[in-house]
């Protein structure tokens, strides 16, 4: 039996109505905020995601999956969402409009790890970007997005960690910093970070070895090396999500894995898989269009993983209750010329935004009715050659067992179930 590849899921039809409704909720949160859907391609060359992601991440170091097509040229499944809206926001002149750029965006991501619970090899994301602002109001907003988006979700016990990475100039005394620190350590580094010492050593932070992370506990904190803008523009930021009560922790330790990142970096996080996890993710990026090409503009954004969300909300919630989507009626029948009328009538019932039921198995009246049960279908009628004579049946609220009699016709059956409702 040939199955799926490793790292990756079939999401199944009763798992499919958690996914629509995480993504509704963050199609209208977005729409409220202004936010503009963006689709774009799944694989993109590879030089855009080395240079905008950056070759010291693990991401391009070790995560990738790329390949040359016929052509020879290198393409990569994209393994996340900025750097492609960074360059659809350049090729289509998006900044020609008037600014801000407001883009939302659901997306297939791609990393080739260690396949474990909430991170797999093919993942998804839901994520916005906001191109052409530079002020803290914009930081303040898009946090408060994502903020409102979890809160929507009805998630619990949600806490949202922010701090600042500064800008290139205080960047750069800050990397002495932490290289000088590192260098004590060089026998002690993985191979990985004893390349990022020379090229980046903020790198080191991140690292996932325990070794690495040890050490990296006690390095020189960014916030302590802030220049007086990047400081001002923290403090403003802060003081934005005060004033909107948004609660959070100034947590110096958050730097994100990807190298195009500048002043705020912000995470939710959640404790409901165990240990602290990230939910969702983001922060600041000030020179990456320009490093893709395109004028200056600042930029800002945050992902949150799909996969992830829903382990939170199966472990805080009676998914049943998200997922619910019943039949409004379940019409059982009797013999072909009741199922023929039935049929019809079902047709009718569905174009006029009713959702609407019948056995298409061949199944007797009783394993009909079960199967109505196993719908849990609001309400159900029985049609035989009666009722057709008649034009009229009982209409049974499978809930509560109350039994009115209807007319089969679609506004009638359309104005009992609504009133059923």
């Amino acid at each position: 039996m040939i199955t799926k590849p490793r790292g990756t899921e079939d999401v199944l039809p009763e798992e499919s109505k958690l996914w629509q409704y995480i993504e509704s909720t963050a199609r209208c949160v977005c729409e409220r905020f202004g936010y503009k859907e963006i689709r774009t391609p799944v694989f993109e060359n590879t030089e855009l995601f080395q240079r905008g992601v950056g070759d010291t991440t693990d991401v391009v170091q070790k995560e990738m999956y790329t390949f040359e097509d016929k052509g020879g040229r290198s393409l990569t499944l994209k393994p996340e969402g900025t750097a492609t809206l960074v360059r659809s926001y350049i090729e289509n002149s998006l900044y020609a409009n008037p600014q801000p750029t407001k883009l939302s965006y659901i997306i297939p991501c791609f990393r080739y790890e260690k396949p474990q619970s909430g991170r797999l090899r093919e993942f998804h994301q839901f994520g916005i970007e906001c191109f052409g602002a530079s002020s803290p109001a914009t930081d303040a907003e898009v946090i408060s997005l994502a903020y409102m988006f979890l809160k929507e979700l009805k998630l619990t016990g949600i806490e949202l960690n922010i701090n600042s990475i500064g800008c290139p100039v205080c960047k750069k005394e800050y990397n002495e910093k932490l290289r000088s620190y590192f260098e004590k350590y060089k026998g002690e580094l993985c191979p990985t970070c004893l390349e990022r010492l020379e090229k980046n050593p903020m790198r080191i932070i991140d690292c996932k070895s325990d070794i690495c992370s040890k050490i990296a506990k006690d390095a020189p904190k960014m916030i302590d090396y802030l220049c007086d803008e990047c400081h001002n523009h923290f403090e403003s930021v802060k003081e934005r999500l005060t004033n909107m009560g948004i609660s959070y922790t100034v947590n110096p330790d958050i730097v994100r894995g990807l190298d195009y990142y500048t002043k705020t970096v912000f995470e939710f996080v959640s404790d409901a898989l165990g240990a602290q996890s990230t939910v969702c993710g983001g922060g600041r990026y000030s020179g990456l269009v320009e490093e893709l090409g395109g004028k200056p503009a600042d930029g800002i954004g945050f992902a949150a993983g799909l996969e992830r969300l829903i382990l939170v909300i199966k472990k805080q919630q009676e998914v049943s209750s998200v997922t619910e989507a019943s039949p409004d009626i379940f019409i059982a029948t009797m013999g072909d010329k009741a199922e023929s009328f039935a049929q019809k009538l079902i047709f009718d019932l569905r174009n006029a935004g009713i959702h609407a039921e019948q056995d298409l198995c061949g199944r007797s009246l009783k394993a009909q009715m079960k199967y109505a049960d196993k719908l849990s279908a609001k309400f159900s009628i029985v049609v035989g050659e009666n009722e057709l004579s008649e034009n009229s049946a009982n209409l049974k609220n499978m809930k509560d067992g109350e039994i009115i009699a209807t007319a089969l016709d679609v506004e009638t059956l359309k104005s009992h179930l609504q009133e059923g409702k």
